[in-house]
């Protein structure tokens, strides 16, 4: 028996793009679904945002692209991941768009698949993926039509987009906007954050991830985004301390104190919540916050519930994250990104996903 329940607002993440889309014009808006859409199921979430317009997603990997053009036959799809040498007919067959992140991915595209579509990344500042300012100018002094060689346009990624007083941004920006003028290509920029610093960082065509989700893209201010994630968990028992009192948990590191009533959930770090909450995370009867106690388990978590009313029972429900902390507010209190606690959404929750309102 499942003891944990997820929730995932189809509407929610429909509304969110909608926003997002809106915010962006003229940018033409796509959709990041990679990681199994960041934890919260491809198909259903794909589904959702291509009846809602949406028809332009972005992964992370081949098989990724391949499991989401089952879903979607007709939607253009890039693959952000750089596996595109051996995998050309593969990418080819599923009419998929690959992300070409070095010369020698450029030069086997341009040699075997053009004119099929593909994305030219360039690596304005972030150092991880994509064409260095030396290897551009050298593909851009040789090639004098991107466009009859397939290529569909430029991508760049911001490193501090959710920071926006970083002198970097303005910097990725105007290598990107130079890059995309001197190619005669289509500009695509703006991730979530990126979105909000402003009509001149976007681009041609944004990418939003995390926003679609409920995660904050403006963490210095308040989330203009739905919340689309709820997360319960069950009691299983609920113990009145001995007066002798003792320890909690593992490590015997939190004290028991005496006649404190101490409730035992059903879930733990293999269903995602991270072990960094022992001894600060919460979790919520009725709109009240109950501290967790001691180490996070695999399986459950102690917390406090002395001072709830009305008093806390075995098969009760707790709000992980609900619409009294988000998963960023999770996550601040674990030590990490909103992103990170929903890609760690463990398998053993009952899964329901309230309609997108779409049909």
């Amino acid at each position: 028996m499942l003891l944990g329940r997820l929730t995932i607002d189809l509407a929610a993440i429909v509304a969110n793009w909608r926003q997002l889309a809106a915010l962006s014009q003229p940018a033409q808006t796509g959709a990041v679904v990679k990681a199994n859409a960041y934890g919260l199921g491809l198909q259903p979430v794909a589904e959702a945002l291509a009846e809602a317009g949406c028809d332009s997603f972005w992964v992370a990997t081949l098989d990724e692209a391949v499991a989401l053009r089952q879903i979607l036959p007709r939607a253009r799809i890039a693959v952000l991941g750089d596996q595109v040498e051996p995998n050309i007919q593969e990418f080819i067959g599923n009419r998929l768009t690959p992300v070409l992140n070095h010369p020698g991915a450029v030069e086997a595209w341009r040699r075997w698949a053009a004119p099929a579509a593909a994305w030219l990344h360039l690596d304005t500042g972030m150092h991880r993926l994509g064409l260095s300012p030396s290897e551009w100018q050298a593909l851009l002094a040789e090639t004098s039509d991107w466009q009859a060689v397939g290529m569909r346009g430029i991508m760049s990624h911001y490193a501090c987009a959710d920071d926006p007083d970083h002198p970097l941004n303005v910097q990725q920006r105007d290598r990107a906007v130079a890059a995309a003028r001197a190619a005669g290509l289509r500009l695509s920029l703006g991730n979530s954050s990126g979105i909000y610093l402003g009509a001149k960082f976007r681009g041609d065509t944004v990418r939003p991830g995390m926003a679609l989700y409920g995660l904050n893209p403006t963490p210095y201010t308040a989330n203009p985004m739905q919340r689309v994630v709820t997360l319960e968990a069950q009691v299983l028992q609920v113990r009145q301390v001995d007066a002798d009192a003792g320890t909690v948990g593992y490590g015997a590191s939190a004290a028991a104190m005496p006649d404190q009533k101490l409730a035992t959930v059903a879930l733990g770090y293999a269903d995602g919540l991270h072990r960094a909450l022992s001894g600060k995370g919460h979790v919520y009867f009725a709109g009240q916050a109950a501290p967790i106690v001691g180490r996070v388990s695999m399986d459950s978590i102690v917390v406090d519930v002395s001072h709830l009313t009305p008093a806390v029972r075995p098969g009760d429900w707790a709000e992980v994250i609900g619409p009294n902390q988000s998963a960023d507010t999770v996550a601040d209190m674990a030590g990490t990104i909103g992103y990170e606690i929903l890609t760690s959404l463990g398998a053993r929750y009952a899964r329901s996903y309230l309609p997108s309102g779409t049909d």
